[in-house]
């Protein structure tokens, strides 16, 4: 059996730390990130506040840590929603073949050749400001790009001799699809789903800084760096914070993602 590469523990590490400081958030945050005291306004990192207190004297690291869960929470919601979408559509268009293989790989097309983050924006939008409609705003868009993986998969799939025993058998298409097609699609799926798992924190906290994903009071990285937009230069930890966490979590699910596509690769070397 092949060992596990560096990136890949790397980037379980970190992800497993993330997933950890999400769980138990109340027992690792320090303070109430939602109490208010007012008399510790805008106090500087220090060992009581390790990454000092916002404009309502709320201690910065117990909002971060418990953000972590908003975050994490949207980021694996929209993943979720792009691959259980995308393994349906894509295995339905490869095995259906034809005219509809082509009409909705067209439509596929279509969606994809749009700028992704404006519409999303927009369906954010439309929808109307939370964390819930940005989820599934993001995921929908994020359905075309798992199809076509998974379609991809599945044309090679549907030629092996068992996949047209099965059918000659008379086994029906969900049968088929998820006793033979979904398992072996499953390594890819989870590959390309980990590295999705980056873009999908980026975004959500994109959206929710211009102020379309989570709504105040509650902490989430994107709208933690929102409030502390305009004091920069001066109150720099109210943005450099969350920003750092964003940043660990992003770096944290490409290396994972890069670490499972190089070990799962049969043509890599033991």
């Amino acid at each position: 059996m092949r060992r596990p590469r560096p990136l890949l523990i790397l980037g379980t590490l970190i992800v497993s730390a993330l997933v950890l400081g999400a769980v138990f958030a109340p027992h690792i945050a320090p303070f109430d990130p939602y109490k208010i005291n007012a008399d510790m306004s805008l106090s500087p990192p220090s060992w009581t506040h390790l990454a000092g207190t916002d404009a309502l004297g709320r201690d910065v690291f117990s909002r971060i840590v418990h953000g972590s869960r908003a975050s994490l929470a949207v980021a694996f919601t929209i993943v979720g929603i792009g691959v259980i979408g995308g393994a349906l559509i894509g295995s339905a268009s490869a095995l259906a073949g034809g005219i509809v293989d082509a009409v909705i790989m067209r439509c596929v097309d279509v969606i994809m050749a749009l700028p992704g983050l404006v519409i999303a924006l927009a369906l954010a939008a439309a929808l109307g400001p939370s964390l819930t409609n940005l989820a599934v705003a993001l995921g929908v868009l994020g359905i075309p790009f798992y199809a076509r993986v998974v379609r991809g998969e599945v044309l090679s799939l549907r030629e092996r001799p068992y996949v047209k025993a099965s059918l000659g058998l008379g086994s029906g298409f969900w049968r088929i699809v998820l006793t033979h097609l979904l398992p072996n699609v499953a390594p890819v799926l989870v590959t390309f789903a980990s590295m999705g798992l980056s873009g999908a924190v980026l975004s959500a906290s994109a959206l929710s800084f211009v102020g379309l994903g989570a709504q105040p009071p509650l902490a989430e990285w994107g709208a933690l760096i929102f409030d502390g937009r305009n004091s920069i230069q001066t109150e720099w930890w109210l943005a450099v914070g969350p920003g750092l966490a964003v940043f660990v979590a992003a770096l944290g699910f490409n290396f994972l993602g890069d670490g499972l596509r190089d070990w799962l690769d049969p043509k890599e070397a033991a």
